[in-house]
């Protein structure tokens, strides 16, 4: 059978048009793809719930690709093993508490575990502002990247969830955009992003479990967006707290939904 270029393209619109308007209204919606909201997106989808995650690059996965400094090795403590296990991703004893993945390989597997518990992944979209009511955030302005990149003036479409993750690592996106629209002061020391710290991975490991929690009504934040939104230390091409970050996050909101 000849293949019709015209059928190739509807598919591609109207199944992507299904996705996009089967998401406007979530339950969980999660920015950033990297390890940590893999993780949590997998354990609040894997329970029946919808969840939609924003990345603003072309693929997700953040950091976790190039391991450390491009050696595409990473590094897990023995606390975060059954994550591992759970994602069917292998990994070799180095010495007592380090264990090592090939993180082609640990991406590879959270994002296609990930996805096939049913979140949603929209790649190449911004969220460039956040719906807010009186009481607490409520949603998400998202506009393709390329519009943001170019800086051309189009207006953008709004998503509305029961709650968001801030899981866009360093950048803290969200958080920032809360911080400096949204009427109120986030739940922080100072009522503001205190800011990522120099590395330490012990604390940093330590600190990015602590430090993940809802930081203003509706928002949460999860792995190194955690640490940096409540000031702790950055950690390196250790992940382990990231993937329990990821883990802990879903568990809070899954109590609340």
């Amino acid at each position: 059978m000849a293949l019709d270029e015209i059928i190739i393209s509807r598919a591609i619109i109207e199944r992507f048009f299904q996705k996009l308007t089967a998401n406007l209204d979530t339950d969980v919606a999660i920015v950033g793809g990297g390890p940590s909201g893999l993780v949590a997106g997998y354990y609040i989808a894997g329970a029946g719930k919808k969840v939609s995650l924003y990345e603003r690059k072309l693929s997700i996965g953040g950091g976790m690709w190039g391991g450390g400094m491009m050696f595409n090795e990473i590094v897990v403590q023995k606390d975060a093993l059954h994550i591992l296990e759970e994602f069917h991703i292998r990994f070799s004893k180095y010495q007592e508490n380090y264990y090592t993945a090939d993180s082609i390989e640990a991406m590879s597997c959270f994002a296609a575990g990930a996805v096939q518990s049913g979140v949603t992944v929209f790649n190449c979209m911004t969220v460039e502002d956040v719906m807010m009511r009186p009481e607490r955030v409520t949603g998400l302005v998202i506009n393709w990247t390329p519009v943001d990149m170019a800086g051309l003036h189009v207006d953008p479409l709004t998503v509305r969830s029961k709650f968001i993750i801030d899981a866009t690592g360093h950048d803290t996106e969200v958080v920032k955009v809360v911080s400096r629209k949204v009427p109120g002061s986030l739940l922080t020391p100072s009522g503001k992003i205190e800011g990522e710290k120099s590395m330490w991975a012990d604390v940093a490991e330590r600190q990015t479990l602590e430090n993940t929690r809802e930081v203003f009504p509706g928002l949460y934040v999860a792995g190194m967006a955690a640490n940096a939104t409540m000031g702790g230390p950055r950690m390196g091409p250790i992940f382990g707290g990231m993937l329990l970050s990821g883990e802990k996050v879903a568990k809070e909101i899954l109590k609340r939904l």
